[in-house]
């Protein structure tokens, strides 16, 4: 770790100062959201424990750190069981930037889906009941609007928000490059606010019940996101949508890392204990598919079941990931 770092990759929160945006990276509009504390990583224990447990490498901080001071997008690729999802995760929680806002991308996937979307027909049908008596009146549009996970990231909060778009390689051929305006320009725009000559509306966002004002139907960041894209190496991104990217390919974990991983999430007497099997996991990898969180189920598994047949147990939970039987 340099002194630059503002991730440290710690596991532990700490104070930290934003750094000046390039001027070509400056949104330059006024917070008009606080990023409040919240009780959300006591109620998710298991994002808790990723965040905590995460061992990043050197290379890991730094590119981390580079997509933090020119507030452009990271682009981790590498096989399953890397570490590539945890990322985020180790990063909201050190740095203080409340929930991780995670987008999980499939073939259907489209950039209207992480932008917002709009209840037309409960609009229609609250519209409808609106004339039947005296009990309902017609809500504003901004009620029927609800940002997804992009959305969400990219309005004027006081800190960036941190994005996790995962396993970009999955979407549709044409879904990287129409990410490419808003994440470049920071803001989009919700024609349904603009259409209806909205002001002063208030809409739902992802994962808050409670809506947020937005007037005029433009989202626009004050701070650009912490953004980290996921991808298996499965297919071909366009130079246009790399040159955007701060780019980091992981490997596979080797014997010291692994070990680490297996201290940080069960302690330092089964990594002690551990070592013949982290050598046997290592033996198996070579020749088949297999994930890190594998071997953490097998070691707590062995470390706590009795058996007469401790390599029978070991195999049925070191199953190749690219076998079917």
């Amino acid at each position: 770790m340099t002194d630059w770092h503002i991730f440290r990759g710690s596991g532990t929160p700490h104070d930290w100062v934003t750094p000046p945006a390039p001027p070509w990276r400056n949104f330059a509009t006024a917070a008009s959201l606080r990023l409040a504390e919240n009780l959300w990583w006591e109620r998710n224990p298991i994002d808790l424990e990723r965040a905590r447990t995460y061992q990043p490498e050197p290379k890991e901080l730094e590119a981390l750190n580079v997509a933090l001071f020119l507030r452009r997008p990271l682009l981790i690729t590498g096989p399953p069981g890397t570490g590539k999802s945890t990322l985020p995760y180790s990063v909201a929680y050190e740095l203080g930037l409340g929930s991780v806002l995670r987008w999980p991308i499939n073939s259907r996937s489209t950039l209207q889906e992480g932008l917002y979307r709009y209840d037309a027909v409960g609009r229609l049908q609250d519209s409808n009941l609106s004339g039947v008596g005296d009990r309902h009146s017609p809500a504003g549009i901004g009620q029927y609007i609800r940002l997804g996970p992009l959305g969400t990231a990219l309005l004027p909060f006081d800190r960036p928000r941190v994005l996790l778009i995962d396993e970009i390689d999955k979407s549709d051929v044409d879904l990287p490059n129409d990410l490419l305006n808003v994440l470049e320009e920071g803001e989009f725009q919700i024609p349904e606010l603009i259409r209806g000559g909205e002001r002063g509306e208030h809409v739902f966002i992802h994962g808050q019940d409670e809506p947020v004002p937005l007037p005029g139907g433009t989202v626009r960041c004050s701070t650009f996101p912490v953004v980290v894209l996921t991808s298996n190496g499965e297919r071909d991104f366009s130079p246009a949508f790399l040159r955007r990217c701060v780019r980091l390919e992981l490997s596979v974990p080797g014997p010291d890392r692994l070990a680490r991983i297996v201290e940080s999430h069960l302690g330092p007497e089964y990594r002690s204990r551990s070592a013949d099997l982290i050598a046997h996991f290592l033996s198996q990898r070579d020749s088949a598919q297999l994930s890190t969180d594998q071997l953490l189920n097998a070691v707590f598994l062995t470390m706590n079941v009795e058996v007469a047949d401790r390599r029978q147990l070991i195999d049925s939970v070191l199953r190749s990931l690219s076998s079917t039987v």
